[in-house]
């Protein structure tokens, strides 16, 4: 409770740039969480790509399109609708195309607000810092004499600074995290393209 209080205590004693800071931690913390449930949704898996891929290339396509099936993930669900289409290769590889475009776009939404985070809160702590120092130096300050005033105006400034800087930190390693495992998802859905691919021109020889 008395730590509640003291954060609360601070929250205030940082000024008025406290709530955009504390609106942008918000942020973070919600895209956080939506991402983090989309992802769970959407990625197949490195234990799938490495079966699946396995097995087109050992050419049993029924085993494969079968463990597609059954899996779950955006990967699994365009590597089966790709082997059920009627064509060849071409025709195949023109549906992956378009469908990996509109998956990775969805992959990257909403972490371009993370890294607006990352760069604003950092200066709205700096701006509320700035904002604070101005007035513990203000000129009446100076004339009532009270240099303890004076630095503890300084030291409550720099609550804003202190607090944006860890806002910007949150959303860094979130968007860190969420970019590395796009990066895995993206590397998994190419290499089980190219083995359908690879599967598929062989069955049009």
């Amino acid at each position: 409770m008395d730590a509640m209080q003291q954060t609360i205590m601070y929250f205030h004693k940082g000024g008025l740039v406290m709530w955009p800071l504390l609106f942008c931690s918000l942020m973070v913390i919600a895209i956080a969480i939506e991402r983090f449930l989309f992802y769970k949704a959407s990625d197949s898996g490195q234990a799938f790509t490495t079966e699946y891929c396995s097995l087109l290339r050992q050419n049993n396509i029924d085993e494969a399109n079968k463990l597609a099936a059954s899996a779950q993930g955006q990967c699994a669900q365009m590597v089966t609708a790709a082997a059920a289409i009627s064509g060849g290769r071409m025709q195949k590889q023109a549906y992956l195309e378009s469908q990996a475009g509109i998956f990775i776009a969805q992959l990257r939404n909403r972490l371009d607000y993370l890294s607006i985070i990352v760069t604003m809160s950092p200066l709205l702590g700096l701006l509320g810092t700035i904002v604070g120092m101005i007035g513990a130096f203000s000129i009446f300050n100076l004339q009532a004499g009270a240099p303890l005033a004076i630095t503890g105006g300084i030291g409550e400034a720099l609550i804003a600074t202190a607090t944006g800087l860890c806002v910007a930190i949150l959303s860094l390693c979130a968007h860190s995290y969420f970019a590395h495992r796009m990066d895995n998802i993206i590397t998994n859905m190419e290499q089980c393209f190219s083995a359908l691919l690879e599967a598929a021109a062989r069955s049009d020889q």
